[in-house]
């Protein structure tokens, strides 16, 4: 099994979400929050705003935990054949400034706001799903339910 630790921003402002869209090299692009791998000796709160800039182009700042997910993607599922295990900190992020822009020589095609309704209507990863619960709900226990994967819900 595969292993990564990873760090997603979920930003919200007016009603809209700041949604990326994934552009694999090989498969079809879906949308998903702002975020990824935390390096190897990297603090996850540090890893956000990293990976906030990179794939968007814009400064943040972190304004609170919301919680942590961990799913195991069967092998079938999986980009390498290979049963993964991703556990995902989730963070309430501010954007402060800079211009969105897709993200240069990565697999981000471009960033948007997107109204919080629409989102039902994309192609997404679940993490879209659990970052939205956890900003609606603030669970004391940093947790919500799994997000069931099919339709337009990607792993």
């Amino acid at each position: 099994m595969s292993f990564r630790l990873a760090a997603y921003a979920v930003c919200i402002e007016d009603g809209r979400v700041l949604l990326a869209r994934h552009v694999p090299p090989e498969g079809e692009s879906d949308w998903t929050l702002p975020g990824g791998r935390v390096e190897h000796g990297e603090d996850p709160f540090d890893a956000v705003i990293r990976e906030v800039a990179e794939e968007t182009g814009c400064d943040a700042v972190v304004e609170r935990l919301l919680g942590v997910d961990s799913r195991v993607i069967p092998a079938a599922a999986a980009r390498a054949g290979v049963e993964h295990q991703n556990v995902g900190i989730f963070y309430r992020v501010r954007i402060t400034g800079g211009r969105l822009r897709p993200e240069p020589n990565g697999e981000i095609a471009e960033s948007v706001w997107t109204p919080t309704p629409d989102v039902a209507r994309l192609r997404r990863s679940s993490l879209v799903d659990i970052g939205l619960a956890l900003a609606q709900t603030l669970p004391a226990t940093g947790h919500v339910a799994p997000v069931p994967v099919g339709g337009l819900i990607r792993h």
